[in-house]
């Protein structure tokens, strides 16, 4: 992975063909150019097909041909998801793919023209343009084993979302119809509660059973059944202020929303297995789990999300990509605040945030080192400042682990922080 801009702009050489592509749904547009940004062909427009794929290589190869250009860098915005299957076919013809930020396309669109003016033509120059200057990331798509894992975390955080949503359908349910049952049950997943509401579901049913109906129909699945928490459901449902008109066609709907619960949970359990054993294949990957307060599903999201960690050579890179990189506004005499830059993979910056605040809870080693960042006598850092350090900590230590097969050793971190305070 390349770090500096210079880098990026020595790549980009007398004899390579720099192609821009404007991407769309279902037509893509390209222009071509040299080292010094002087056009080498008419614009091309070819089809998200295929054949379209083709054309544009027979393009891109007769232009290498005539003018002598030995490779060829590919430029484009990561326009949604319309780039993947055109990423993947010239990543598979070995050329070098960069991507431009879609932000940086709409601050330069007008420098040729002084025009706002957006069009399919204008747009593959402007691309191009920040390609030449280096303007631009290396693609990295992932293979084998980490896409598996990538689409893995992101089907799973699908049916998360789809069991957030299931749940809130049935909390606003028993709002209408069944207030009082969240005094009875703290959870409505529970096992009882589930029970519960599959079995008699409406105060007036509640009613029709009786407690000592309750407890038989709970003893079948539980081992002990509270007939105290029966009792208390009778009297509540005795004195309900539930709606109670289109009883039958609610009960249906609840019935359904249940059933479609269980099967995305089960789906959930299932996508769980398979990260699990996607993680193990991935080398050093297990040792993570080792650091207490990451979990399996914590673990594969920063692994899918890092990718191969052989292509950075430096921690640091990976904190950037996470967004997690300071930047700071400030102007002569004003001095701003100094923030993280947030530009990066959302899910990594996720991912490693929510480990961090289990870990204060559960991991001894990171919780000292969070008070030390507090009390510490010069520059004492805010909670949220000491957690952004610590994510910077965990991706070292994730660094270390998955480049050189160290195992996790809390005890010689500690140590390392007592040296450290000692020499201070």
């Amino acid at each position: 992975m390349k770090r500096t801009q210079n880098e990026k702009i020595l790549q980009i050489k007398n004899e390579t063909l720099v192609v821009g592509i404007d991407i769309g749904k279902e037509m893509h547009y390209a222009r071509a150019f040299d080292y010094r940004g002087i056009e080498l062909s008419k614009l091309l427009r070819f089809s998200n097909t295929n054949q379209g794929y083709e054309t544009l290589e027979n393009w891109m190869q007769g232009i290498m041909k005539e003018k002598g250009k030995t490779d060829a860098t590919v430029g484009f915005e990561p326009t949604g998801h319309y780039w993947f299957t055109l990423g993947d076919y010239l990543q598979r013809k070995g050329y070098h793919l960069g991507i431009v930020n879609p932000f940086h396309v709409k601050c330069t669109r007008e420098l040729d023209d002084n025009s706002q003016t957006k069009n399919d033509r204008k747009d593959p120059k402007t691309i191009a343009m920040l390609v030449k200057d280096g303007r631009f990331r290396e693609v990295y798509i992932p293979e084998d084993v980490y896409q598996e894992l990538r689409e893995a975390v992101s089907e799973r955080e699908r049916l998360v979302e789809q069991m957030i949503s299931l749940s809130n359908q049935v909390i606003r349910w028993l709002d209408i119809r069944f207030p009082e049952f969240n005094e009875v049950f703290k959870k409505w997943s529970g096992m009882a509660a589930i029970l519960t509401l599959k079995n008699f579901p409406t105060p007036a049913k509640v009613v029709k059973t009786g407690a000592s109906g309750i407890v038989n129909v709970w003893g079948k699945e539980m081992k002990k059944p509270s007939h105290k928490k029966a009792e208390k459901l009778f009297k509540l449902a005795s004195e309900s202020i539930g709606r109670t008109a289109g009883s039958e066609a609610a009960e249906a709907a609840l019935q359904n929303l249940l059933m479609q619960y269980e099967m995305v949970m089960q789906q959930i359990q299932e996508i769980e297995k398979l990260m699990q054993e996607l993680l193990l294949k991935v080398p050093n990957a297990s040792k993570l789990v080792d650091i207490k307060g990451i979990g399996m599903v914590t673990a594969a999201v920063i692994v899918s999300e890092i990718g191969d960690i052989s292509r950075f050579k430096d921690p640091r890179q990976i904190q950037k990509m996470a967004g997690l990189s300071l930047r700071e506004n400030s102007s002569g005499k004003h001095k701003g605040k100094t923030t993280i830059s947030k530009r990066g993979r959302k899910r990594l910056r996720e991912g490693l945030f929510k480990a961090i605040i289990t870990m204060l809870a559960t991991n001894q080693e990171f919780r000292m080192l969070h008070q030390k960042n507090l009390n510490r006598e010069k520059n004492p850092l805010s909670k949220m400042e000491s957690i952004i350090a610590l994510c910077g900590k965990l991706i070292r230590v994730i660094f270390a682990i998955l480049t050189k097969g160290n195992d996790y050793d809390a005890n010689k971190m500690i140590d390392d922080m007592t040296r450290s305070m000692k020499a201070a």
